[in-house]
């Protein structure tokens, strides 16, 4: 297994594929080298949580709702790569 892990588990019934599939591409075009793998993990029961190395970064159901895509780029960063800037991303929310 490539770490950092990063999984996006997305209910089925929901059809949240897209929004799954989405939300790893953009994490992805972000974090090119900083993370070692994306999965993609389906469930049910309304599901929409993002983990990385087994730590809930967000979850649907805690949270109330979907991740803002600048926020989710920022709990990640602070992780993976604290030093690093996400330009307008970090502008954003300051």
């Amino acid at each position: 297994m490539r770490t950092p892990r990063l999984e996006i588990e997305y209910c089925t019934r929901c059809r949240w594929l897209l929004r799954a599939g989405w939300t790893a591409q953009e994490l992805l075009t972000t974090f090119t080298t900083e993370l070692g793998e994306v999965a993609l993990v389906p469930g049910t029961g309304g599901v929409f949580d993002v983990r990385l190395d087994g730590e809930t970064l967000w979850s649907r159901k805690e949270q109330e709702g979907f991740p803002d895509l600048a926020v989710l780029k920022r709990l990640v960063r602070d992780r993976v790569a604290p030093e690093r800037s996400l330009g307008h991303t970090d502008r954003e929310h300051s």
